[in-house]
């Protein structure tokens, strides 16, 4: 009844004028952060930091930061599926799918079952995050450095499913991906890794300059050389809405990927990146035709559409009650709270109920005004196709080029973003696929610091990841899903080689 009690006075608080007014700012700017190229929703906050100052409310500045992060993931998936590029990391695995759809003249289906994906997969979160934050963040406590250590390689693992027919490939592009992440200073020790005198390259890679060179320099090259590429992907735009056989293929793939994304996003570490690429994993295994998956299956959009907002939403669960970032995105909003003078924790629902409950009932609220302002919206995006190329791609070049640019304020950013748009040319036309690498590049360092505290933890002892029950069941699933991969691809082998012989 308490929770009631609390949820009803967070209504009170979030219906008030000025706190409405900044949750559809918020959500509205969140939504405008996702389709740009080159933005996220942690840069944005933290520039918008400032603005906390002015605003007295300390309940009114995570409403309005809140709606930005949630936001960011609806429009995430807007250029992912219209021109390949993740406005997110979280939006990767939709780039796969989703683009596919859009150059068969069905990008209003993928932006529709996106959004409606979102809404649901959010509602989800929100409602678990009022009536279960207690005790799943209990449950999230327990996670060690040997925990995380076992969940970011099982979802690299899973990372190798992105390389479409051939494992082998996706494998040596995870590699490359952890070659990469290795670039710059030595997080512990200070020594330079793989810098070759180069000062640049000592604070590594950045993420952005990485992904926009894969995706989306590399995908305005290969449309340059296609024939008739004069058009970004096709005139024939398609109906704007899901058919009811999209409904009947991705109504599922919507609910697992929600319950996915809650419980990822739960557990510091985690968060939408691994929510999304397990739901998509997950959705390939279960489907009846797993041969779509790469070419334009709609369930490869709405699960990890609807994994990565549902892991927005349940993330705020160790912030709220633990006082626990668990990404950068969340981090900013830990620094806004802090900036207001409250410290997020196990005391914030008695000390500060307002902000609790108002945060989580704005929500509530924000996931409304998203589904409201993005549907309507779904046939001027697609008009973005109806653009010559010739006009889109210097657009989508300059666009990301200023994001790369903006990162650092250094040209050497510009250039870093070119040789990896030509690199990852040159894997298309090879037939390596770069969503593995990107998947590597993200979790390779979160791999390594958890590997490093872990044996700081057993004094060397790896005996530790197996020992302990949440690691070592994590540990086995890795283990089952490599052997039952090599098995199934082994059988695969012997009933094409018998298909030759006969």
């Amino acid at each position: 009844m308490d929770v009631f009690a609390g949820l009803f006075g967070g209504f009170s608080i979030a219906f008030t004028a000025n706190n409405l007014m900044y949750c559809f700012l918020g959500a509205a700017l969140g939504t405008a952060v996702g389709v740009l190229p080159g933005l996220g929703p942690a840069a944005t906050i933290s520039l918008l930091l400032p603005v906390v100052y002015a605003l007295h409310s300390p309940a009114t500045s995570i409403i309005f930061l809140a709606g930005i992060y949630y936001g960011a993931m609806y429009g995430g998936s807007t250029t992912s599926i219209l021109m390949r590029i993740p406005g997110e990391a979280a939006s990767v695995v939709t780039c796969i799918d989703g683009f596919e759809m859009a150059k068969k003249g069905r990008a209003g289906a993928a932006l529709a079952i996106a959004a409606i994906g979102s809404f649901v997969a959010g509602t989800v979160g929100v409602v678990g995050l009022t009536f279960m934050a207690p005790p799943l963040a209990e449950f999230a406590l327990r996670f060690g450095a040997p925990e995380y250590f076992a969940l970011m390689l099982f979802g690299l693992l899973l990372a190798v499913f992105l390389s479409g027919s051939s494992p082998v490939k996706g494998t040596i592009m995870i590699f490359l991906g952890v070659l990469l992440s290795n670039v710059g200073l030595d997080p512990i020790s200070g020594k330079e890794r793989f810098t070759f005198g180069i000062v640049a390259l000592q604070d590594g890679f950045d993420f952005v300059t990485l992904a926009m060179g894969m995706f989306g320099l590399s995908e305005v090259l290969t449309t340059l050389e296609e024939k008739g590429g004069a058009e970004f992907v096709t005139k024939k735009i398609g109906k704007l809405f899901p058919t009811a056989q999209d409904w009947a293929e991705s109504k599922w793939a919507v609910v697992r990927g929600s319950l996915v994304g809650f419980f990822t996003g739960i557990i510091p570490g985690g968060g939408a990146v691994v929510a999304s690429l397990t739901s998509y994993a997950m959705e390939q295994r279960l489907s009846k035709n797993p041969e779509e998956f790469g070419h334009g299956a709609i369930a490869g959009v709405a699960g990890p559409e609807a994994a990565n907002n549902g892991a927005s939403s349940s993330s705020f669960i160790p912030l709220l009650t633990l006082g626990i970032p668990c990404n950068a995105s969340i981090a900013m909003i830990f620094a806004a709270l802090m900036v207001q003078g409250v410290t997020p924790g196990p005391f914030l629902i008695g000390e500060h109920p307002d902000i609790f409950w108002g945060v989580i009932a704005s929500m509530y609220i924000g996931n409304v005004i998203l589904l409201i302002l993005n549907l309507p919206l779904v046939g001027l995006w697609v008009q973005l196709l109806k653009v010559p190329f010739g006009i889109m791609g210097p657009v989508i070049i300059m666009f990301t080029v200023m994001g790369c640019y903006s990162l650092a304020n250094e040209v050497f950013s510009i250039y870093v973003f070119i040789a990896f748009g030509i690199v990852g040319y040159i894997f298309r036309k090879m037939g390596f696929e770069p969503g593995p690498l990107i998947m590597a590049f993200i979790l390779a360092p979160l791999i390594e610091n958890s590997l490093r505290q872990s044996l700081l933890m057993s004094q060397g002892s790896p005996a530790i990841f197996f020992t302990r029950p949440i690691s070592g069941t994590l540990m086995a699933l890795f283990v089952l899903v490599l052997v039952g991969q090599l098995y199934i691809n082994i059988r695969k082998n012997r009933r094409q080689d018998a298909g030759q012989t006969n």
